[in-house]
């Protein structure tokens, strides 16, 4: 009989959590690049613009 008590402060804090963690799973697929992924598209798109002058034929 004991073990079907529950405190309602402990399970409002649990419904806080998951609704923060569903948070910050949808901003995760929003904006979860990191700085290193960043850098690397930022120097590929560098470099393929670099690619294409390179190759433009002059009038």
């Amino acid at each position: 009989m004991a073990d079907n008590v529950v405190h309602f402060k402990s399970a409002k804090k649990r419904a806080g959590y998951a609704k923060k963690d569903t948070q910050a799973s949808e901003n995760r697929l929003k904006f979860g690049r990191t700085k290193a992924e960043k850098s690397v598209e930022s120097l590929e798109g560098k470099r393929t613009k670099s690619n294409l002058d390179a190759h433009k034929l002059d009038t």
